[in-house]
């Protein structure tokens, strides 16, 4: 099997280790801090600004290219998530359940929010150096597996840890996380300067920033497939918000089944994982891609007719089986790109994301509460009709030769 092979070699292993931990650690840290500020304070409205408060770097950082290329680097990344480490571990020590302590845990947030705007598409970019070219959709899909390891683990886990530590105690854990990660980029950041090949795609001090304008002119169906990620991503604000009130108007459930309907999701998106690392290496990209994002679409839409639980877990379960599919597709074509028009896309995209996340998060609360079926049923239309657009545009767009830009270092290839 492809990841098998791929973790046989040590730096994607304890890279890899590494990584699964942290998004592990981000689940905690995501339960936490939303309990926390529910539980001392009884406001949804609060959460909400939490979750703003975070996502706010993200949108601010877009357009820093120069210091997106400054961190792109194992010993700089080393460094930002020892110092996310070091900001998680405080949460505790510094909160209190009052205004006091609420204005603390924003700036910490905030704090967290800019340290990961930095962190995330600079390791993102940099993974594709890990291996040769040929198995860049392989080592995608295999990162793009930690995600889907945690969200069916991180549900139990916290349960489990909560019979042992209280609520604020969980910020200290993901503390913990982010100290293994900074040691496992510090070792790989070690291993790449002794054994540096000179030239090689993101050696330290050879980034130079770039425009982000010119590459997607030049690959217009890249822009296409950020659009259309960024539209997911506004929708998905429907079934976060959307989903519990379904649930508990039209069917009488409970958190129980809330968590069930999460677990199916996951459980789907973990299979899907597993899917997506067997396509051919030469695929219709932007096409799947689409087909991936109007299936999800169609799902949503669907949860505005389900009238039982057992309905609603097989279209999350659906819905999840198609999450990596487009995950993987648009990470690897990005993967191809030089290093320095790689990391540029991949903060687009970023920015792309956050911003219209953010922007849903503001606006279709507010049309769940009035009508919860009817607001599936057209942010799923809206999705769909988003993704099929996008693929008949792209398919009539022409998009430069696909890039081959993935360089690798001797080191990395050493077991």
């Amino acid at each position: 099997m492809g990841y098998v092979r791929l973790l046989r070699r040590r730096p994607v292993l304890v890279l890899w280790l590494s990584m699964a931990l942290s998004a592990l650690g981000d689940r905690l840290y995501g339960l936490a801090v939303m309990w926390v500020v529910y539980e001392a304070t009884g406001s949804a409205s609060l959460m909400g600004l939490v979750a703003v408060v975070e996502s706010a770097p993200y949108i601010a950082l877009g357009g820093a290219g120069r210091l997106m290329e400054r961190c792109a680097d194992w010993r700089r990344l080393a460094h930002l998530d020892a110092a996310r480490g070091a900001v998680a571990v405080a949460v505790p020590l510094l909160w209190s359940p009052d205004r006091t302590g609420f204005a603390v845990l924003l700036v910490q947030v905030l704090l967290l929010g800019t340290l990961g705007a930095l962190f995330d598409p600079s390791l993102t970019a940099l993974v594709p150096e890990l291996v040769e070219p040929k198995d860049v959709q392989q080592v995608s899909a295999l990162f793009d597996l930690t995600t889907r390891l945690a969200a069916v683990a991180g549900p139990g886990s916290v349960g489990v840890l909560l019979l042992v530590v209280s609520d604020i105690e969980l910020f200290a854990l993901d503390g913990a996380t982010f100290a293994v990660s900074a040691a496992a980029l510090g070792w790989l950041g070690r291993r790449a300067v002794a054994s540096a090949v000179p030239g090689a795609a993101g050696s330290a001090g050879r980034r130079e920033a770039v425009r982000a304008r010119p590459v997607l002119r030049a690959h217009p169906q890249v822009g296409i497939a950020i659009a259309v990620h960024a539209g997911g991503m506004f929708v998905a604000a429907v079934s976060a918000v959307g989903l519990p009130a379904l649930l508990a108007s039209r069917m009488g459930q409970t958190a129980a089944g809330y968590g069930l309907a999460l677990g199916a999701t996951a459980a789907g998106a973990l299979a899907g994982n597993f899917l997506v690392g067997r396509l051919p290496e030469h695929w219709p990209w932007l096409g799947t891609y689409c087909a991936a994002w109007a299936a999800a679409g169609i799902t949503l839409a669907a949860l505005s007719l389900a009238s039982s639980l057992p309905a609603v877990l097989a279209l999350n379960a659906a819905s999840g089986l198609v999450i990596p599919v487009s995950a993987v597709a648009l990470r690897t074509r990005l993967s191809r790109f030089p290093g320095p028009e790689r990391l540029r896309l991949l903060t687009v995209d970023q920015t792309a994301i956050r911003t219209a996340g953010t922007a849903g998060m503001l606006i279709l609360p507010l049309a769940v509460d009035t009508a919860p079926a009817k607001t599936f049923a057209g942010a799923g239309t809206l999705l769909c009709t988003l993704a099929v657009t996008g693929w008949w545009v792209g398919e009539r767009t022409a998009d430069a030769p696909a890039p081959d830009g993935v360089a690798h270092r001797a080191a990395d290839h050493r077991t």
